[in-house]
């Protein structure tokens, strides 16, 4: 059975296809979505059979980065511990197109971690991202959706997606071509931050 396509307005999702892909995401689904950068692939943190499947197509190991994706800044403080400065700095710039990796609270379960200590955290400022969490209830995790060998390089078409992990993947919500230009990651576990990628979010806003 090949993998179900969606179209879906970036900026004013139909209630139904969000609902549709809640669902897919409490059956132990894994969903490929847009972002404010670029197409992500996200599961529920609490489905174990999903988070597995998620890492099985990541190929993903400790160096391969894993996001929880949340509406807003409400309630991240309960996954991941984050020093007063560090939240100044988010306030400042999410949502918006970065990642903050941050050390894991005892919340996260040990089948997201894979023996990490670190998560990702994600607000992007998107509203199909945005519904999702928010009908889901909690956090997504997500990670971008792997093209080749290297990490610089990003799918932008939702349809060579579907293509490509047809049997791996049980939707895709496709808002059209997206750039191929991800997130700015920065590790403010790093005293200075680390900045590990240098994305579509401007290094200057944050320091």
């Amino acid at each position: 059975m090949s993998v179900e396509v969606q179209e879906i307005h970036a900026d004013a999702p139909n209630k139904m296809l969000i609902l549709q892909a809640v669902s897919v995401l409490e059956r132990g689904g894994v969903i490929v979505y847009p972002t404010d950068t670029i197409y992500g692939l996200a599961a529920d943190i609490y489905r174990k059979d999903a988070v597995q499947r998620i890492l099985k197509i990541k190929k993903a190991s400790k160096q391969k980065l894993m996001s929880l994706i949340f509406p807003d800044l409400q309630n991240i403080g309960e996954w991941v511990h984050i020093p007063n400065p560090v939240f100044r700095v988010m306030r400042r710039v999410l949502p918006g197109k970065y990642t903050f990796i941050l050390p894991a609270s005892r919340e996260i379960p040990k089948a997201v971690l894979q023996k990490r200590r670190t998560l990702g955290i994600r607000v992007p400022d998107n509203e199909v991202s945005r519904q999702l969490v928010q009908e889901l209830g909690r956090p997504m995790l997500s990670t971008s959706v792997p093209k080749g060998e290297t990490d610089d390089d990003f799918f932008t078409d939702p349809h060579e997606i579907a293509e490509r992990y047809k049997y791996d993947i049980d939707l895709v919500l496709d808002a059209g071509v997206m750039p191929n230009r991800p997130s700015t990651v920065v590790d403010f576990t790093s005293n200075p931050p680390e900045i590990i990628r240098e994305g579509s979010g401007d290094i200057d806003k944050l320091f």
